[in-house]
């Protein structure tokens, strides 16, 4: 199946889904877990064959910074989807789904120079595949924080707004956070572990920015926690916390690729 088939495919369910969960919030219609998971499901198959045609090419795959940005919302939508069979956390397809959509097309529409990882290169693959789980997740815990502090403000000024009235219970929204959370720090820390053990200079030029960025973000989502089970940190301080510790994050995976192919146009 053609690129562009496939592209569009995926871009129409996403929007079609993005729509529903906003009809869905504002009262509008009602829609069940099946139609939700249905939609979610044929949008992450579409989803997944571009990245079979875009990203795993000959001989390994390319993890440059739009090309990557594919999979890691791939991941986003998949660990969405699974946790809403169990989890109330619906309302993260509002940005989940558009996020997806927007890399697909950002993928598609630029062009920067690959940097490509060797099939062969199985210790390196699982350090990576760690990584952008990891990613993915604390993608989810910032939408899910940035939620829980909308909903902390809404609840001091407006207790009948959309957002109070179809967001889960705030105990409810700081244990999901947290859950998040714990998961993706596990995952951090066996990211950078395995990054220790197959990568064999950590510190390279190019690895030195992303190592001391992830280093500083499991500082901050350790003290997190710490402080959220010694001194019952919640609510908006647990909000800036998790986003806090996302950016930095965020500027580990993407700062150096951003600065490496996007501005000096290298490849690796």
């Amino acid at each position: 199946m053609g690129t562009l088939i496939l592209a569009v495919t995926a871009l129409f369910l996403y929007s079609v889904g993005t729509a529903l969960q906003a009809l869905h919030f504002r009262g509008r219609v009602h829609t069940n877990l099946a139609i939700t998971t249905l939609i979610g499901v044929l949008a992450l198959i579409a989803h997944g064959l571009l990245i079979a045609q875009t990203v795993h090419l000959h001989g390994g795959f390319d993890l440059s910074f739009f090309k990557s940005s594919v999979l890691i919302s791939w991941l986003v939508v998949f660990l969405l989807l699974g946790l809403n069979l169990t989890k109330p956390v619906g309302s993260l397809f509002l940005a989940g789904y558009p996020i997806a959509a927007i890399t697909i097309v950002m993928a598609l529409t630029t062009h920067t120079p690959s940097r490509l990882v060797p099939d062969q290169s199985y210790g390196v693959l699982s350090h990576i595949a760690l990584s952008v789980t990891a990613y993915s997740l604390f993608t989810l815990a910032a939408i899910q924080a940035i939620l829980l502090n909308l909903q902390n403000r809404q609840l001091k000024h407006n207790y009948n707004s959309p957002l109070v009235r179809n967001l889960p219970p705030l105990q409810t929204m700081e244990s999901l956070l947290f859950e998040m959370l714990w998961a993706g720090v596990v995952l951090l820390v066996l990211a950078i572990v395995t990054g220790a053990l197959f990568i064999h200079d950590l510190f390279a030029q190019d690895l030195a920015h992303k190592t001391v960025f992830s280093l500083l973000s499991l500082v901050v989502f350790v003290a997190l926690l710490v402080g959220r089970y010694t001194k019952g940190w919640r609510g908006v301080t647990a909000s800036r916390w998790t986003l806090a510790g996302c950016l930095l994050l965020m500027i580990a995976y993407y700062g150096s690729k951003f600065v490496l192919e996007l501005v000096f146009h290298r490849g690796g």
